[in-house]
């Protein structure tokens, strides 16, 4: 349930006489989970697709062929610096609790460095639903996590009542991976934001 931001206003009436509009704001409840998202998703990691006005965020299942995009999760701007905060919190309690995580396996042998594919090259090895294409629109989230696994779980804030959009299991040496990820690709944006900036004149 949903109570107004100030009660004591009537909604506004914005031009169309048909039209009302009230800000609102939610007390601490819990999200409602359909059917479909209640079970959850594993995922053995993530690729990060940074947008104009939004970062997209793909967890792909790559334990069979061919490698399957089990969960998109489009999330606003926003929200991504306190996904980061959230992550690093969840990695060092999960630290203090369990030690620390360990390192996933490298993907390539010792000693070589081939270049990095392309994001069309790496799409078309992925299989994708056309539900799980469509994503899963979220503007907060929660994480929770045991001695082996983090279970993050994406949440669309919205009246009447939040609902849980996707919840993604990753096993523990795969967080620090996205949690890099996520960092390098909001200084990416920072960066790019930054160089876009008109050049301040000096008086």
């Amino acid at each position: 349930m949903s109570t107004p931001a100030d009660p004591g206003n009537p909604p506004r009436k914005d031009g169309d006489p048909q039209t009302f509009t009230q800000e609102f704001q939610f007390g601490n409840l819990g999200a409602r989970v359909p059917e479909k998202v209640a079970r959850g998703v594993f995922a053995t990691g993530a690729l990060v697709i940074q947008g104009a006005t939004e970062f997209v965020l793909d967890f792909l299942l790559r334990m069979n062929q061919p490698h399957q995009v089990v969960a998109r999760v489009i999330l606003p701007i926003n929200l991504v610096p306190q996904l980061i905060d959230a992550l690093k919190v969840n990695l060092e309690n999960y630290r203090k609790t369990h030690g620390t995580a360990p390192t996933p396996p490298p993907q390539a042998p010792a000693g070589t460095h081939p270049a990095p594919p392309s994001i069309d090259e790496i799409y078309q090895d992925l299989k994708m639903s056309d539900e799980v294409m469509a994503g899963s629109y979220a503007n907060t989230i929660m994480i929770v996590h045991n001695a082996s696994e983090f279970c993050l779980e994406f949440i669309n804030k919205i009246y009447p009542r939040p609902v849980i959009t996707a919840r993604v299991f990753l096993s523990a040496p795969q967080v620090p991976v996205l949690l890099n990820s996520l960092a390098q690709s909001w200084q990416n944006l920072q960066t790019k934001l930054r160089q876009q900036q008109p050049p301040q004149q000096n008086a």
